[in-house]
């Protein structure tokens, strides 16, 4: 199944796809993945894993209501990291990607994130006890009745900007730049395992900051993902999987710190 359709596709040129991805990824999440890798080279050097936690979603300002908006300003600002890759596509006739969003896409959805989140939370507390994964506390603002609203938006935020860029941007210009098309008669399994490959790697590396086992769940995830948007083409399920994992980790944490802390 192709990963989109349109009667007025314009496949680009080589050169002009490597120039686009080279582009999009220094603008978006390539710049995040060699962000992450110095910091966990620097970690690394500075001790043990496991005793140098990780805190996401920081206050950035004591009062409530303006870190709430300070917070929006920077979620808006990751999402038009997805409005660029959809831009992108759709401006060369793909229309298909994210496409409308159905029914059973809520269903699939759960199910990817039970198939990710669930194994996920044991290999992260299996590499923060074993040395290679640092403690991560995923709301740091706090949860609260006010800071649930900037939480939940990053869940969003996360969700739509990764699976946008990370899968269905990245793999459909993988696609045309390795097949030539979008017809699936042109992909080979080589170019498959390729596509899926760059697609997993560069999710693992932007989240190696909080560790190497949280790069090797973030590489599964991946591959998962990558695999299902080439079968598939479709992108929603991805994005709702994706946003539910994180919508539970940033608003529930508090219900399992002291276990996890117990853990480590």
């Amino acid at each position: 199944m192709t990963s989109a359709s349109s009667s007025n596709l314009r496949t680009p040129t080589a050169r002009r796809l490597k120039a686009e991805i080279l582009v999009v990824l220094l603008v978006t999440f390539g710049t995040s993945a060699l962000n992450a890798i110095v910091r966990l080279v620097g970690a690394l050097a500075e001790g043990s894993l496991r005793d140098q936690p990780v805190s996401l979603n920081d206050a950035l300002a004591d009062d409530p209501w303006l870190n709430g908006a300070l917070h929006l300003i920077r979620i808006a600002g990751l999402l038009a990291w997805g409005g660029l890759a959809w831009y992108l596509l759709r401006a060369d006739g793909i229309r298909g990607m994210p496409g409308r969003m159905r029914g059973p896409d809520w269903a699939w959805g759960a199910g990817l994130a039970a198939l990710i989140g669930i194994p996920g939370l044991g290999l992260y507390v299996v590499g923060v006890v074993a040395g290679f994964g640092r403690p991560i506390d995923p709301a740091g603002m706090g949860v609260t009745a006010i800071t649930v609203v900037p939480l939940l938006g990053w869940a969003a935020a996360n969700a739509v900007a990764e699976e946008l860029v990370v899968v269905g941007w990245l793999v459909t210009r993988l696609r045309q730049l390795r097949a030539g098309s979008l017809d699936d008669a042109a992909l080979t399994r080589r170019t498959v395992a390729v596509i899926i490959a760059a697609s997993a790697l560069l999710r693992g590396a932007y989240h190696l900051y909080q560790g190497v086992g949280a790069g090797f769940g973030n590489i599964a995830m991946g591959v998962i993902f990558a695999a299902w948007f080439l079968r598939t083409g479709r992108v929603w399920p991805l994005v709702i999987a994706h946003f539910l994992i994180d919508a539970v980790a940033f608003t529930g944490y508090p219900l399992v710190a002291p276990w996890l802390e117990s853990l480590a």
